[in-house]
């Protein structure tokens, strides 16, 4: 094939453009998902940014600048721009210059091959006051001040790679079963154990500290699980709700040897320091008073833990980022289906956390049968009659708010709910005032941030069990809800442009069902509003993972019947 027929036109200012239509569309998005971040994904043409930190998790995963080069060559119209090539191989260069190790002596040092380059980092003004003497070894760093270190290093350009080691925790042998407690045959697939391989490195100096990026459904707390029997030491897990703390109990006394008076829960219900303890992250961050300490974050060093899981690692609230600058001697395992923040702040997770060790695109698990198989469709409204004037008027906050509870989707749920009798159905959204509405219109029960844990527990148990069809939720099931057999997920909003957020809402579709059936996912969005640019924001992360995304309108969905404005 001529070069003119390849998909890719590789820019200097490290843009790449993707043609959606070409025959190699799909081979070139799933290498460029390895090195490059999706920015804009209109109709035709996708493009995609080369960053600096998206080349330093490619590195850190394995990746080298000569494969990243290799395979834009293989995909690109024309020749990669000799500057891009040039930058590619500096930028991943850069990983590994500089090393976090110890010295004969345990000193804590930052050493280099290039010993200008260790001179500048001397006299460098956000570096110095972390070192405490030059060596002709390396810098020595302040033990207190690992994170921080790692931090400033990566903001000044040069990620540090930490091979300083970790503190041994407490033993505690983890072995995994065979035959789960519940009677099923368990294994660890082999994408699972390539994670747990790819974050501990057998023990290395170089293993211990990282995220393990898979799609929701994938199994990541099997991961969890697999790694904490890889280091044999007392763990900490946290993740984002109590919900989410028993569903990781329940599977570690399901597929380990682990017993119940060696796995603990503390949250604000019950409070048990135990060998594996599950906790949350507001748990963690909690004060009794404006200006205090957080009260419970002493539980981070109130044992010998050998290794921190954090569950949803994309969530990580600012408290525990300092907290976990002050701990880097611990294995931090980080698991999440997406790195990417709506605060930005992937680099604090990058030099806090890890790197990115290990990732499987989705749809390459889909294609495998790992994750349901899933179609994804935009219904476009128009703004109810009622509330035009009103969101005509209104101020920039509250038009997005008339237009996400528009009252004229409340017909296209019902429509979509009968258009799929006998699936499990999820409806999300953001604003309790309409999930309260559509609770109410389609006689399903409500699950929000007030409803207590008991009750929602309750009501999870009856939409596994089948015995409720259909689920209303709030953002409160974004995280680390397991409803292996919803099939239907209606988003009515969500929260601005958030690609996170649409990641987590899709993940809850697509854990393998029993009946092989696809999953279905929609997005109701009010059209030439507020609503839907930010819609246009979430289809991103859709796009980058390779799924169809169609569009239509709310007559067509109807068959013609006219609902809220009519079709431009």
């Amino acid at each position: 094939m001529s070069s003119y027929m390849n998909p890719l036109i590789v820019q200097s200012d490290r843009t790449v453009l993707l043609e959606v239509g070409n025959p190699l569309y799909e081979e070139a998005r799933d290498l460029l998902a390895f090195f490059a971040e999706l920015v804009k994904s209109p109709e035709h043409i996708h493009t995609y940014a080369i960053t600096p930190l998206s080349l330093w998790n490619a590195a850190a995963a394995g990746l080298t600048a000569s494969g990243v080069l290799e395979g834009l060559e293989r995909f690109a119209k024309f020749p990669v721009p000799p500057a891009l090539r040039v930058e590619i191989q500096d930028l991943m260069g850069r990983y590994g210059k500089v090393r976090l190790m110890r010295g004969s002596d345990g000193a804590l040092l930052l050493q280099a091959d290039d010993p200008l380059l260790l001179t500048e980092l001397w006299h460098q003004k956000t570096v110095r006051p972390l070192l405490l003497a030059e060596r002709p070894d390396g810098l020595v760093v302040d033990p207190g001040a690992r994170g921080q270190l790692k931090y400033a290093m990566i903001k000044i350009g040069f990620p540090v790679e930490d091979g300083a080691g970790y503190q041994t925790g407490a033993p505690l042998p983890v072995h995994l079963r065979e035959i789960s407690r519940g009677g099923r045959p368990f294994a660890m697939r082999t994408y699972q154990e390539q994670a747990v391989r790819a974050f501990h490195k057998e023990g290395s100096l170089f293993g211990g500290s990282g995220v393990i990026v898979l799609p929701c459904g994938a199994g990541k707390t099997v991961v969890g699980i697999g790694t904490m029997a890889a280091v044999g030491q007392q763990t900490l897990v946290l993740t984002t709700n109590i919900t989410a703390v028993r569903q990781w109990i329940r599977e570690l006394l399901d597929k380990t040897d682990l017993t119940p008076d060696q796995v603990g829960e503390y949250t604000g219900e019950v409070k048990e320091i135990k060998p594996v303890t599950v906790s949350t992250y507001q748990m963690l961050t909690h004060r009794n008073a404006e200006g205090e300490r957080a009260v419970h974050l002493e539980l981070l060093g109130a044992r010998a833990w050998g290794l921190i899981i954090y569950d949803e690692v994309h969530t990580l609230p600012a408290p525990i980022f300092r907290a976990t600058a002050e701990i880097q001697a611990l294995r931090r395992l980080g698991l999440t289906a997406t790195l990417i923040r709506e605060d930005g702040r992937e680099t604090d997770v990058f030099s806090l956390i890890g790197p990115k060790r290990y990732e499987v695109p989705w749809r390459i698990l889909e294609g495998a049968g790992f994750i349901a198989a899933a179609t994804c469709t935009e219904i476009r409204i128009g703004l109810d009659e009622r509330v035009r004037l009103a969101y005509a008027t209104a101020d920039d906050r509250a038009k997005v708010r008339y237009a996400a509870e528009n009252p004229a989707k409340d017909v296209i749920v019902q429509a979509i709910v009968a258009r799929h009798p006998g699936e499990q159905t999820l409806v999300i959204g953001q604003y309790l005032d309409q999930l309260k509405r559509l609770s109410e219109l389609l006689g399903a029960p409500l699950i929000t941030g007030k409803t207590p844990e008991k009750e929602r527990e309750v009501l999870y148990a009856g939409f596994k069990e089948g015995t409720i069809p259909v689920l209303v939720v709030s953002k409160v099931a974004n995280f680390a809800v397991d409803l292996p057999d919803a099939s239907v997920a209606i988003q009515v909003s969500g929260t601005f442009g958030s690609r996170q957020e649409e990641a987590q809402r899709l993940g809850r579709v697509l854990r393998p069902k029993a009946n092989g059936q696809p999953a279905s996912f929609y997005a109701l969005v009010t059209r030439e509003t507020r609503d839907q640019e930010f819609a246009l924001k979430r289809q991103l992360f859709l796009t980058e993972q390779g799924y169809q995304y169609e569009i239509t309108h709310g007559e067509a969905f109807l068959g013609g019947e006219p609902v809220g404005a009519p079709a431009p």
